[in-house]
């Protein structure tokens, strides 16, 4: 089962205890952004050895979807059990900052 972690949630956490990756595409990093991490869908599975382990690793894409598809997969290949999927992705932080 796939973990899911809100922004709120991710506020409350110490920075140093986790890692956050946005698995977007360069182009969609580009345009805004939640890290200094970003490596896309298509070659996480192959750079398991730019996450921490040792930290909760926190997976966004820009609704969720992406995400949660590429949390299962690294908890399936890698067996990786820390990790966890942005709900909402990166709508949710944009929508957040658009009502305070």
């Amino acid at each position: 089962m796939i973990k899911e972690i809100t922004l709120q949630e991710i506020q409350n956490l110490n920075e140093n205890d986790v890692q956050i990756i946005d698995i977007r595409e360069e182009y969609e990093y580009e345009g805004g952004n939640l890290c200094d991490t970003n490596i896309p869908m298509g070659e996480i599975l192959n750079s398991k050895n730019l996450l921490d382990t040792k930290k909760k690793i926190i997976i966004y894409c820009q609704t969720g979807r992406r995400g949660a598809a590429v949390a299962y997969m690294l908890m399936k290949h890698h067996n990786i059990q820390n990790i966890y999927n942005l709900s909402g992705g990166y709508n949710e932080f944009i929508n957040n900052k658009k009502n305070e």
